[in-house]
């Protein structure tokens, strides 16, 4: 299966990536300021598997022209057959303090820039009658953070959109699901390094995730084994989503 990454130099997307070529797969990465990880994380999972195609690719999900330009140049790529959105932008603060265009610059990245995507992978996938769409959410999605409301409110328009995109693609043969971490070990999470001790103390699995716990369960929904799942949010959060936050 060729498999297209977003966002796949670093943090979930490499692990994501690593573990579908793990899994057997081909995959083109797209990576923005992350050049040098890019390039490294290709040679080195190119000589894992001799023949793999890991091939990374230059593409700021941001810039609105460059997203166009790349969907449009879509068939360069050759069959895709699997799409993960992992791309992701954060930006926290209060919600009465919302900046609109902070707030507009992440929806971009987080959710618009992928329904581009998905307009150019995802139809010839439907004339093939086969293909897999993931896309990395949060649970953020449905249960509050403070300081997280644009970020949330992105990712919360990303799940609905995966269960609409899972009805209209179904009888097609292809599957859409939303993986959504809870804290995971990457370089997001540096500004609450202070606070790490505390928040793992509130998971139930008492540490963060590692981006190796999300590329499994991505490579699995790769997988013929995940055929008739579609349609899913599914946590990969240590417990937190089952728990009630009360500690004793």
């Amino acid at each position: 299966m060729n498999v297209l990454v977003t966002g796949g130099a670093k943090g979930i997307g490499a692990g994501v990536v690593r573990a579908l070529v793990e899994a057997g797969h081909d995959v083109v990465f797209t990576f923005r300021s992350s050049g040098d990880q890019a390039a490294a994380l290709s040679a080195e999972l190119g000589a894992l598997r001799a023949g793999a195609r890991v091939e990374a690719m230059p593409l700021d999900l941001s810039d609105k022209a460059a997203v166009a330009n790349f969907c449009a140049q879509s068939d360069q790529l050759g069959q895709i057959d699997g799409l993960v959105h992992n791309a992701g932008q954060s930006f926290d603060t209060l919600s009465m303090m919302l900046a609109q265009d902070k707030a507009e610059a992440a929806m971009q990245v987080n959710f618009w820039s992928f329904t581009q995507i998905v307009n150019a992978f995802v139809r010839p996938m439907m004339a093939r009658r086969s293909g897999r769409v993931i896309a990395i959410g949060s649970v953020t999605a449905s249960r509050a953070n403070q300081g997280n409301a644009a970020y949330a409110a992105s990712k919360a328009a990303l799940e609905a959109y995966m269960r609409t995109l899972s009805l209209e693609t179904a009888k097609r043969g292809i599957t859409a699901n939303t993986i959504a971490p809870g804290f995971v070990d990457t370089d997001m999470m540096g500004p609450y390094a202070a606070y790490r001790e505390k928040m793992e103390k509130q998971i139930p699995a008492g540490r963060f995730a590692t981006p190796a716990d999300i590329g499994a369960l991505a490579a699995f929904l790769m997988s013929p084994g995940a055929a008739y799942i579609t349609g899913a949010t599914i946590p990969v959060d240590g417990g937190m989503m089952a728990s009630m936050g009360l500690q004793r």
